[in-house]
């Protein structure tokens, strides 16, 4: 998924002194010296209150529309798919209590819970899951996760359809059927491995069919949204906060421990962090770096870095001259010393990237990374010599000045400026910085609009595949402009084929052609370094999640 991480919008501390205000969990309320209240354990009325960040005004809080990890941490409180996953990463059953699929594969059967509601009280039906499937595949929804339904029959044919006149008749194809309201049936074009995973998945959540007919518009505010999950929204004070509620019409609410989740919209790290040591949030993530090297240096109990299925990397625009020219690209990849950058820059424990695969993915036999190996190599001197050769075949002397478009923040900045002057030192080229918001950056790159940005991934699914499909030819998220016809091939078969050591010997193949055509540059794989205080007992971390509250309770 879309990687958001902060943008720097500068919060003013009168605001800060407000939220202090806004948000307690003490037993009694008793002022701090800073004048807000402490957070973190039961509230004067009993109510058991989480205080904590999210990095980013959410994009959209439809799951057929967000795109983004600001978006997905409330969704997955909020809402619930056929599957769930467990703190150990098992997929279980969440609003399908069991399920079958043929033996060629292809076709599901999933069968719904008899006792799971919606919060306003509506029951979730499998009506609603088919309709939700067909929301997205609308092409009038314009939803840029589209491309995860294409797994279904029809799904890509639906989509991609620009005759108005021929919708009613490929909606009705899509492989997915309600046959009543407790039975689902879903067809696939071909067989997908991963398929079980990807029903736990917010593009695949259901919607009410009822409250999206009679008010589209209704994940745009907290008094008219309806969700199926653990929690529900009830506060939405847009860029500003948020309220989540313990939903007491989730079959399963006899787990949930907390009764409110409290969310501070905060894209400055270093703000959410002196909130934290005020005792106004009792969870941060993400930290500042310069934070989570002193945190690590000391071994804070509290401060953890969990495992991530996610990859920081730059998008080179390749319809934009010289970075059309792959001696140039990989030039400056090359060019860059990863091990400096994690070690001295990001400070959160972050591994360098030789590849865009991430540790923790299963292959055929071992793990997928560790097989593939490094996939390319940083020689600044090589690097040289590319850059030349590249520069000349484009009808070049020099490199123009060039720019590097970041989402506002702390770590994003110095990242650019160490790279800056990597670039600068190893390659004698002259870089400029620019900083926008991250709904900006994400409409420049979609436009075309940039010359380098900053982008990352989280893992949607635990497969290679998450992350190779991004760069296929006119993908929903291949910003880099990029097209290879023997990528596409291995790729197209790697979704299809049951054999797994073959599937998994093309997407090692695609891998390859990736990094030897090196149309983006990986930087780093991520860690999710972050802070809990000591009484809030179980947050767990999905390697493709942020930290998961759903269980979690506060102990006094």
């Amino acid at each position: 998924m879309k990687m958001s991480r902060f943008a720097l919008m500068g919060f003013v501390t009168a605001f800060m002194l407000l939220l202090g205000g806004c948000f307690s969990g003490e037993t009694e309320s008793k002022p701090d010296s800073s004048g807000g209240e402490k957070s973190g354990e039961e509230q004067s009325d009993g109510k058991k209150v989480l205080n904590l960040n999210n990095n980013e005004e959410p994009g959209s809080l439809h799951p057929g529309t967000a795109q983004g990890t600001h978006d997905s941490w409330i969704l997955e409180h909020a809402f619930e798919g056929l599957t769930k996953k467990t703190p150990e990463g098992e997929i279980v059953d969440g609003m399908a209590k069991d399920w079958e699929v043929s033996d060629d594969g292809i076709t599901w059967t999933f069968n719904l819970k008899d006792d799971v509601k919606w919060s306003n009280g509506d029951p979730v039906t499998a009506h609603d899951f088919e309709y939700a499937w067909k929301h997205v595949l609308n092409p009038e929804t314009a939803s840029e996760y589209a491309y995860q339904m294409y797994y279904l029959a029809g799904g890509e044919e639906y989509n991609s359809s620009e005759n108005k006149d021929e919708y009613a008749d490929l909606e009705e194809k899509v492989g997915v059927k309600a046959l009543d309201d407790h039975t689902l049936e879903v067809k696939l074009a071909e067989p997908t491995p991963y398929f079980l995973d990807l029903t736990s998945f917010y593009t695949y959540y259901p919607v009410n069919k009822k409250v999206q007919e009679e008010n589209p518009k209704w994940a745009q505010e907290a008094d008219s949204y309806v969700s199926n999950g653990a929690f529900k929204l009830t506060e939405w004070n847009h860029k500003e906060s948020m309220k989540l509620e313990k939903n007491e019409n989730y079959y399963d609410k006899d787990k949930i421990n907390l009764d409110e989740v409290n969310f501070v919209i905060i894209d400055n790290a270093d703000t959410a962090w002196q909130m934290y040591q005020a005792d106004e949030l009792d969870l941060v993530y993400p930290l500042p770096p310069d934070v989570q090297g002193e945190l690590s240096s000391k071994d804070d109990p509290e401060f953890e870095i969990a495992p991530d299925l996610a990859v920081y990397y730059y998008n080179l625009n390749n319809e934009v001259k010289p970075f059309n020219n792959v001696k140039v690209r990989k030039a400056l990849s090359m060019g860059i010393d990863r091990k400096t950058l994690v070690e001295h820059v990001s400070q959160g424990g972050q591994q360098p990237a030789y590849g865009v695969i991430p540790g923790g993915i299963p292959d055929a036999e071992g793990d997928f990374q560790e097989n593939s190996g490094d996939l390319f190599k940083e020689d600044a001197e090589e690097a040289k010599k590319l850059l030349k050769e590249g520069l000349a075949e484009e009808g070049m002397d020099k490199m123009p000045e060039f720019t590097i478009t970041y989402n506002t923040d702390e770590n994003h900045k110095k990242i650019a400026e160490a790279i800056q002057e990597m670039w600068r030192k190893n390659l004698d080229v002259q870089v400029t910085l620019e900083n926008v918001e991250f709904q900006v950056k994400l409409d420049r790159e979609k436009a075309g609009d940039y010359d380098i940005s900053r982008a990352g991934w989280v893992g949607d699914y635990v497969d290679p595949m998450t992350f190779m499909d991004l760069w296929v030819t006119n993908g929903s998220f291949n910003d880099a402009n990029w097209s290879n016809k023997e990528y596409d091939k291995n790729v197209k078969f790697a979704k299809s084929s049951m054999d797994e050591k073959k599937r998994m010997e093309a997407l090692h193949k695609a891998e390859e052609i990736l990094m030897d055509e090196m149309p983006i540059v990986p930087i780093y794989f991520y860690t999710k370094p972050f802070t809990v205080k000591p009484h809030v007992k179980g947050v767990f971390t999905p390697i493709n999640r942020y930290p998961q509250f759903i269980y979690a309770d506060i102990e006094k």
